[in-house]
């Protein structure tokens, strides 16, 4: 079975993870080296903006 393509790209992963302070261990280890919290975490961050984008298209 192959790889689903991300639907983030990588620039939002790398944003979104300097924003909560794992970037450097996806730096040193590559994506599979961060914690499934900070990966949880990351995804929660994604959905909050893409809320935050709707509630702006609304406006």
């Amino acid at each position: 079975m192959g790889r689903r393509k991300g639907i983030m790209s990588d620039q939002l992963k790398e944003e979104i993870a300097k924003e909560l302070g794992f970037y450097d261990t996806v730096q040193q280890e590559g994506w599979g080296g961060i914690r499934a919290r900070d990966a949880g975490n990351m995804v929660k961050r994604a959905v909050e903006m893409a809320e935050q984008q709707l509630k702006k298209g609304k406006s």
